[in-house]
């Protein structure tokens, strides 16, 4: 059974830029020659050494991660196969591509549902090219915020399956998350975690 999907089709699941990038690059015309899910994965386990959109350096293309996780996009993962992904024992890259397609392609209302038993993960990696550690779950909850600051055309509450009678959406953001302070256009992290 597919992953039950936003419905949005793949071209506007990312900025337009980093997609026409992508669509454009040599490496992921090379990845044509993969054919199943389990190439891809020893492609992310080859290769990957960051989950940051975009390549760092002179050459600024996008990154060896974005090009798979699109790849991904093309083949509509199931759930048994995004279950394989999140529990993925052999590279931390393999499970945050895993993390990152949920968050481009699933049904905003399941997210909580997928990312919920992996907010206390432990597994450390670097999630950026700067070489900084983070943990699984502090990665995970980044995910999370940021699908709550993006701008969609549905209430963030339906995600989480709650209803609060708050006035703003500021209150309640400061009610779901009191360790951040919220200010009218900014989340400051008071306890430390990295922002992707």
């Amino acid at each position: 059974m597919e992953i039950q999907s936003s419905g949005r089709p793949i071209d506007t699941l990312m900025e337009k830029v980093l997609c026409m990038n992508i669509l454009s690059s040599d490496y992921f015309k090379e990845l044509f020659r993969l054919k199943t899910y389990h190439e891809v994965i020893d492609e992310i386990y080859n290769h990957v050494d960051h989950v940051e959109p975009w390549m760092t350096g002179n050459c600024r293309g996008p990154s060896t991660a974005f090009c798979l996780l699109y790849k991904f996009f093309t083949m509509k993962l199931t759930v048994k196969q995004m279950h394989g992904l999140l529990k993925h024992p052999d590279s931390p890259y393999i499970r945050a591509v895993g993390f990152l397609y949920l968050r481009y392609v699933a049904e905003p209302k399941t997210l909580w549902g997928w990312y919920e038993p992996y907010i206390k993960d432990d597994e450390e990696f670097s999630p950026g090219s700067n070489g900084k550690m983070t943990t699984m779950g502090v990665y995970v909850r980044d995910l999370v915020l940021g699908q709550i600051l993006t701008p969609f055309d549905y209430s963030i509450f339906e995600i989480f399956g709650m209803v609060f009678p708050f006035r703003s959406c500021h209150e309640r953001r400061s009610h779901l998350f009191p360790q951040f302070s919220v200010s009218t256009t900014l989340i400051h992290f008071s306890q430390g975690y990295p922002s992707l």
